[in-house]
């Protein structure tokens, strides 16, 4: 059983920054795909971004492409960031981490497996 656990959701102002981190359980983390998602209150759970278990391939949401970045740490291979720059209150919401033992790197949740307990990140106008 893999355990994710997010952290570094918080409040920020409009504008501001934040780094999502996710870290595992499982010594095979770094041969999954790995994705966040986010849902905000009274709307479905929507794709923000994904990584290959190699790092190497990275996808996004319209919502979000150019102002975040998911990447895995070379040094942990056992955590995997979000780093989100030019907030804005449209990207309030529950953020979750989500992991992938076949390496899909899908948009749709259904194809992950392994969830995290979620981190909220609240942007204030």
């Amino acid at each position: 059983q893999v355990q994710l656990v997010e952290s570094g959701g918080g409040l920020v102002q409009a504008g501001g920054s934040l780094r999502l981190s996710c870290a595992a359980s499982s010594r095979t983390f770094s041969r999954y795909a790995m994705g966040w998602f986010r849902q905000a209150p009274g709307k479905e759970r929507e794709f923000v971004a994904h990584i290959s278990w190699s790092g190497g391939t990275t996808s996004y949401a319209d919502s979000v492409k150019g102002r975040f970045t998911i990447f895995r740490d070379a040094a942990d291979e056992n955590r995997v960031y979000l780093q989100m720059n030019s907030l804005n209150v449209e990207d309030t919401a529950v953020y979750y981490c989500a992991a992938d033992p076949w390496g899909r790197a899908s948009v749709k949740d259904v194809e992950y497996d392994y969830w995290g307990q979620g981190t909220q990140v609240t942007v204030s106008s």
